[in-house]
């Protein structure tokens, strides 16, 4: 069979089981939903997995399929003055950079799915076909964005997957905290889309197409010089799509609230696939990003700027998925670093391991709130590493991972991004210094949510102790595939580097010069990234294990910069205060406004309207039908004989005939 002739059957599959859930789901049996909202997405995967090794055996590595024209918009003039003849296509386009996202999304998203099957499955709010629908409809969303051939059909996937993660974090939609992260998340994506759209159009007027190849092509060219004001237009108003989508500063604040969701959503929607959209979106657009240092220099602060604010408040974070949506902030940062940089190679690495093993840690998370019955906070649990051992155990290989400990996954991207952020032409050692401290944070923070959880005397309530149990195998069989591919993941690029040789045909750029360092150097800096990861951990050992946490040292006073890191630097209370109040503050006076100017005229005139009508009715009443009256009374006075002679009667009136002609005669014989 060929898979790539019918590659569209990928995104298809999970859009026919949405569909199926979504109208029928209703009527439908747990079994039967899941055997069609996982079983659809499973041979997603398959479809997915064929189609890779089909690929690996065309010597371009490029498929494009064209299914058909869907805006044949014409000629139109260009902004340089030139004349373009844009023709968009629903067309999907699979190269080494789209399969990578494609297996981690199809690979990663069926892990979950089946995961859902345990999480879910005693849903008390009777959603369980509602859930799989959404999750189904993702996929969909996801796909279309990875595999598109062109930037207007990646901004339908890109608006689809926003739409499935309001929908998603607001599942429980009668907690208004639920509802309002969902509104929160759907407005702030909205905030970067603006942006994105933006890019999109000025890439029309600039090129002529929207079409990745012949952009990439145009590009590559040399017809529009390094730093050339448009290109860098372009890049920033991208970026701004990216900032939203991938929560980076300062459009970061929705995705903590979005831990509202169930957990499987955590870990697909805001770990494993679509937070990384954003990368891939200025992955693939490595072309014109090169031709604009200024919007690479802004991506690469950002980036660091993210990773060191974010790891800096999950430090003190006590909600167990809090620490990690903190945590995949700081870690969309790095790999915005890498693309800022200029090492896209490294970047998308970095979703790829990052998948893995924050996927697994959001699972994990889930786990260990299925065995808690619904707690999160981690103050209250402690020594469950004997009660849920292999939750404990596939959650350690996460956080030895996600550390950057060395051998496991993390280490192999972590160590390429910081390297590459020194040693790059548009690297520094101020970045590189940023990214090396947040290493140290990670280590810290994860292993003191690793020790809080697992170690030292339990602190949970006695209530939920006798109810502590390992979970199904339906969620610790994808604990287990995660927790393998978060061992061995890494070794995808060693030795050679060989996974950055594998993109390397969609990375090209022959106007890129790339700095030579010594190997020396490279270890050096290797060591120190170890070095960090190590005293990390060695920190909150000492801290979480060493010294025992107890319900007295958890009860004491936060310090003052451990309660502005509680607060989270108070970023929403300011945007509180300068947006979110001061739109309120518009929509009052515009209600005003309304109300007084628009309202008060309407009603100004519908009073005036009343008072001369009435006006109206009075003359009509005293004046005109007076006079009416008045004259008809006359008539009637007047014609009341004749009224007297018309009786209506035959007889009366032949009578009269006969008086009439007798007084004819008389009045004859008489003169006559």
């Amino acid at each position: 069979m060929n898979f790539l002739d019918h590659i569209a059957f990928i995104p298809l599959l999970p859009l026919l089981g949405a569909f199926i859930q979504l109208l029928f789901g209703r009527k439908l049996k747990n079994g039967e939903v899941s055997l069609v909202s996982v079983g659809l997405p499973g041979v997603s995967l398959a479809w997915a997995v064929g189609c890779f090794f089909e690929l690996l055996g065309r010597p371009e590595h490029t498929f494009l399929s064209t299914i058909y024209t869907w805006l044949p918009a014409g000629a139109f003039h260009l902004a340089n003055g030139g004349v373009g003849n844009l023709s968009v296509n629903v067309g999907f386009q699979l190269d080494p950079l789209s399969a990578v996202m494609l297996l981690v999304v199809t690979g990663v998203g069926f892990l979950i799915h089946v995961y859902s099957i345990g999480y879910m499955g005693h849903d008390p709010e009777g959603g369980y076909y509602r859930f799989f629908g959404y999750l189904n409809l993702f996929m969909f969303s996801m796909l279309v964005l990875i595999l598109a051939d062109n930037y207007l059909m990646m901004f339908v996937g890109w608006e689809g997957v926003g739409l499935c993660s309001y929908l998603l974090i607001g599942f429980y939609f009668k907690k208004k905290s639920a509802g309002d992260a969902g509104k929160k998340a759907f407005i702030v994506n909205r905030i970067g889309d603006a942006g994105f759209l933006m890019g999109v159009m000025l890439m029309t007027v600039t090129f002529g197409t929207l079409n990745f190849q012949e952009i990439t092509a145009a590009a590559h060219r040399g017809q529009f010089p390094v730093g050339n004001g448009v290109i860098t237009a372009i890049c920033i108003l991208l970026f701004i799509g990216a900032t939203g989508k991938s929560a980076q500063i300062p459009l970061y604040i929705w995705l903590p609230d979005a831990m509202e969701g169930p957990t499987p959503v955590s870990a697909l929607i805001h770990a494993a696939t679509m937070v990384t959209a954003g990368v891939y979106m200025v992955a693939r657009s490595n072309a014109l990003f090169v031709l604009a240092p200024t919007a690479l220099e802004i991506v690469a602060v950002i980036g660091a700027a993210t990773a060191i604010w974010a790891a800096s408040i999950a430090l003190v974070q006590n909600d167990i998925k809090k620490v990690l949506a903190y945590s995949t902030v700081s870690q969309l940062g790095y790999m915005f670093l890498a693309c800022g940089v200029g090492a896209f190679a490294a970047g998308i690495f970095h979703v790829m391991t990052h998948a893995f093993f924050k996927a697994l840690l959001f699972l994990g998370a889930g786990s260990v709130i299925h065995a808690m019955s619904g707690e999160q906070d981690m103050r209250k649990m402690g020594g469950l590493r004997k009660k849920i051992p292999i939750t404990f155990y596939t959650l350690l290989a996460a956080t030895l991972a996600i550390s950057g400990v060395p051998g496991l996954a993390g280490f192999f991207s972590k160590d390429e991004i910081l390297w590459q952020s020194f040693s790059s032409p548009h690297g520094s050692t101020f970045l590189w210094g940023i990214g090396w401290i947040t290493a140290g944070m990670t280590g810290f923070y994860m292993f003191r949510l690793l020790f809080m959880t697992f170690w030292g005397p339990s602190r949970v309530d006695h209530e939920v102790e006798h109810h502590i149990h390992e979970s199904p195998w339906t969620m610790l069989g994808p604990l287990t595939v995660l927790a393998a591919l978060s061992v061995v993941g890494g070794y995808l690029n060693w030795p050679f580097e060989s996974f950055g040789k594998f993109l390397e045909p969609v990375f090209e750029n022959p106007s890129v010069a790339h700095a030579e360092t010594s190997h020396s150097t490279e270890m050096l800096l290797m060591g120190l990234s170890i070095a960090i990861a190590l005293a990390g951990i060695g920190v909150a050992y000492a801290f979480y294990v060493k010294r025992e946490v107890t319900q007295e040292r958890l009860a004491a006073a936060p310090g003052t910069a451990e309660t502005i890191l509680l607060n989270k630097y108070y970023v929403d209370e300011l945007y509180d205060a300068l947006f979110v109040n001061r739109t309120k503050d518009i929509g009052n006076g515009l209600a005003a406004f309304d109300m007084g100017v628009v309202d008060g005229a309407v009603n100004g005139a519908g009073w005036l309207t009343r008072t001369s009508a009435t006006i109206s009715r009075l003359w009509d009443e005293w004046v005109v039908d007076g006079i009416v009256n008045v004259a008809a009374y006359t008539i009637k006075l007047l014609s009341y004989p004749a009224l007297m002679v018309q009786t209506g009667l035959v007889q009366s009136y032949a009578l009269l005939i006969v008086l009439g002609v007798l007084i004819f005669m008389a009045y004859y014989l008489i003169h006559f």
